[in-house]
């Protein structure tokens, strides 16, 4: 089976041709992953001018990318149309706007070619990545029952999976997702938009612990997350100047124009942020996985791409999950992607069928179910 996937949830415009094969492991098919193209645009450099993602422009963007990045992902692929088997597209959750361009993209080239179309739920999408991280790096797809840690811009959620296509969202965050927490702290410092990654690199020149931030929520008998109360402390924290000595205009800038103290300072201040974060996400996430004995524990999304939850997370469930199976995408299946779309509507499509393309719409609140 041959799928085009089609992404435009949030600021990429993405599409991806993914082939399944059959293989035979252990007495019994099992299918595999070969990811023929991946072409994505992303909108970065646009949105950066503006600290954050505006709609209607990132709208825009995709109005004037889609057909193009389809094409492009066909030639990589050396295929034509009369190939592709199944059409797989991100029905939500993310920007309306920015959904429907993707999906009536979608529904015109599944009436003009006249192939089947699939709806899939970008969160999923995400958790299916790991499959193809399978696929890429030979090691084994991970086994059910499985605990998904999803955590991105928009969403930070523990979902348990029993079986394909079945989710149970056992823990989820009751404010910020830890992605906005990082983006929202970099505007506070002054840092640019996005800020994971900028933060990120600034917390590997600064000491984690110095200074005292709260984990919120880590000690509670649940799975729920909260990055309010971290920001708030980090915004605390650069207002009470006699503390922190930051400089008086914009709190903290590049270290050629503030001086190696105040440098130094951002560092600190970023690496203990960093580090108050990622210590909630990895401790819900083995406090959950033991409590419903899975057998694989998975990363996913945006945030995944970072590399002190990547080593944590990996180190932890090792230490205190020896039995469980530890998966995490490549970095290039972190950011928002359509091979992941395309894997995620393989299974659709061989649980579910296909759907009237007439009847296919978009919900920026779609949730996991």
């Amino acid at each position: 089976m041959i799928i085009l996937g089609i992404e435009t949830s949030c600021d990429e415009t993405a599409a991806a041709i993914v082939q399944m094969k059959a293989r035979l492991r252990n007495r019994a098919f099992s299918p595999t992953f070969e990811i023929l193209s991946s072409v994505i645009s992303s909108q970065v450099d646009i949105h950066a001018k503006t600290g954050g993602i505006v709609p209607e422009v990132a709208a825009r963007e995709h109005i004037k990318n889609i057909l193009p990045i389809i094409d492009q992902a066909l030639k990589k692929a050396s295929l034509d149309y009369h190939r592709i088997d199944v059409i797989a597209v991100t029905g939500g959750p993310g920007l309306i706007t920015s959904l429907l361009v993707g999906a009536e993209t979608a529904k015109v080239l599944a009436y003009t070619w006249n192939k089947p179309i699939i709806k899939v739920n970008h969160l999923e999408g995400h958790i299916y990545s790991n499959w193809l991280r399978a696929q890429d790096s030979g090691l084994k797809a991970p086994q059910f029952p499985l605990l998904a840690l999803v955590v991105s811009g928009g969403h930070t959620e523990l979902v348990l999976m029993k079986k394909h296509l079945d989710y149970q969202v056992i823990g989820q965050t009751r404010d910020d997702a830890a992605g906005e927490a990082f983006d929202k702290v970099a505007k506070l410092l002054g840092l640019g938009y996005p800020g994971g990654p900028i933060i990120s690199q600034l917390a590997q020149k600064g000491k984690r612990d110095a200074f005292k931030l709260p984990r919120p929520m880590i000690n509670e008998n649940n799975f729920d997350f909260s990055f309010s109360g971290l920001k708030t402390a980090v915004l605390y924290l650069i207002k009470d100047r006699s503390k922190t000595k930051l400089p008086a205009t914009r709190p903290l800038r590049i270290a050629k124009r503030v001086g190696r103290a105040s440098y130094q300072l951002q560092a600190n201040l970023c690496a203990s942020f960093e580090q108050a974060a990622i210590d909630v996400l990895v401790e819900k996430t083995i406090k959950a996985a033991k409590k419903y004995k899975v057998k694989s524990v998975l990363l996913s999304g945006g945030v995944a791409a970072n590399e002190l939850l990547r080593e944590s997370l990996k180190t932890k469930v090792k230490k205190e999950l020896p039995a469980s199976h530890f998966s995490l995408p490549t970095l290039q299946l972190c950011t928002d992607n359509a091979a992941m779309i395309a894997a995620a509507g393989y299974y659709h499509a061989t649980y579910h069928g296909s759907e009237d393309w007439q009847k296919l719409s978009v919900d920026p609140n779609w949730e996991l179910t």
